[in-house]
């Protein structure tokens, strides 16, 4: 069976052909600024990249009856449980007047849809950002006003769940896990039982990152918003694109901080190992919050790619558990395999339920 998978980002859509579980091609396509800004928000891109997809179907002598179904990345939408969604009425409602926050993934479904109707075939969206399945208590901050959302790395970090389920001859249902997300955000979360129980937001607390602040001192960050100096949008920035690693040196590459740390700068030498210094206190969180019953601990993300890095991971948490590495992240294959395993009756396809009090 062919599946179709679409992953449209701020400057790219990606997109792949598998045959089952093999990859048969995949390109990413590249969009311009002066392309882009043609288009006064996300959606009205919508017909632009779907003729980009066409295009690259064309070149390859693809039509959409070749295909048995189509994967679509999932957006930022309300609340849901993990698992693979149909694309129906109900969810692309939620699409487009429900999401947390305006991004490009969200045209995912939105195209696919457009082009199943041209061959009667279904679509799929796989472990949305918004997976939410914690228990009552990960949602307490201390403050009724700011409630703790769940929004994370959950597309690989389930996937990587049930690779590291598979490793163990074991299925993702019957096990305790912590999965670790090392990207230009870091995901730490707890999975019980096939569920994700609880996970820091990357974009707003736990480690900080190469590109994010993590948690940060409360007062001064308010004085720091009350100085006059930044803009609320500068202020974004600071936090999610200009944080971390990058404020510190400079740079959001982390292969080129390891080589400016061994080359003798002791500030990224500092930098970095503080970094994974917070990584593993966030595991130790997560430790407490599977009351100490964990079957293996998992590592993923480009910088689990870094042995040097993963090595003094490993000698903070493998006391917690067993630590199992999977470098990279590959969201076309998660997809894809989602996808799958609906079609192959494996997995039941959920339909999307969602209110318009279920916005955050």
């Amino acid at each position: 069976m062919k599946i179709l998978v679409i992953n449209p980002g701020s400057t790219s859509t990606k997109v792949a052909v598998f045959e089952d579980d093999k990859l048969l091609f995949d390109e990413t396509l590249r969009h311009s600024s002066e392309q882009l800004k043609a288009f006064p928000d996300i959606f009205s891109q919508q017909d632009f990249r779907k003729k980009i997809i066409h295009d690259f179907l064309s070149k390859h002598n693809l039509k959409m009856s070749d295909f048995a179904g189509i994967a679509a990345r999932g957006g930022p939408l309300p609340p849901s449980e993990g698992g693979t969604y149909i694309v129906d009425e109900n969810l692309l409602f939620a699409t487009r007047n429900l999401y947390v926050t305006e991004h490009p993934s969200l045209l995912a479904a939105l195209i696919a849809a457009d082009l199943g109707k041209e061959a009667n075939l279904k679509s799929y969206i796989v472990d949305p950002v918004s997976v939410d399945e914690w228990h009552e208590l990960s949602r307490f901050s201390g403050m009724p006003e700011l409630p703790r959302i769940s929004l994370s790395h959950a597309l690989n970090m389930r996937a990587v769940a049930r690779r590291t389920a598979r490793d163990l001859g074991k299925k993702y249902e019957e096990l305790n896990l912590i999965i670790i997300h090392l990207g230009g955000g870091i995901s730490v979360s707890a999975h019980e039982k096939g569920r994700q129980i609880d996970a820091n937001n990357a974009n707003e607390d736990g480690p900080f990152s190469p590109e994010r602040t993590g948690t940060l001192p409360v007062s001064p960050l308010v004085k720091l918003c009350f100085s006059g100096k930044y803009s609320l949008q500068k202020m974004k920035n600071l936090i999610v694109r200009e944080g971390g690693m990058t404020a510190y040196l400079g740079i959001n590459d982390v292969k080129e901080a390891l080589k400016l740390a061994d080359s003798g700068d002791q500030k990224a030498r500092s930098v970095l190992d503080s970094m994974i210094y917070q990584v593993a206190k966030e595991t130790g969180k997560m430790a407490v919050v599977l009351k100490g019953k964990i079957d293996a601990i998992a590592v993923s993300g480009g910088i689990a790619y870094n042995e040097s890095l993963v090595k003094i991971l490993r000698e903070r948490i493998e006391f917690l558990g067993p630590v199992r590495v999977y470098p990279g992240e590959d969201e076309m294959e998660a997809l894809a395999l989602g996808t799958l395993r609906v079609l192959r009756g494996e997995e039941k396809a959920k339909n999307f339920a969602c209110k318009a009090d279920s916005i955050r």
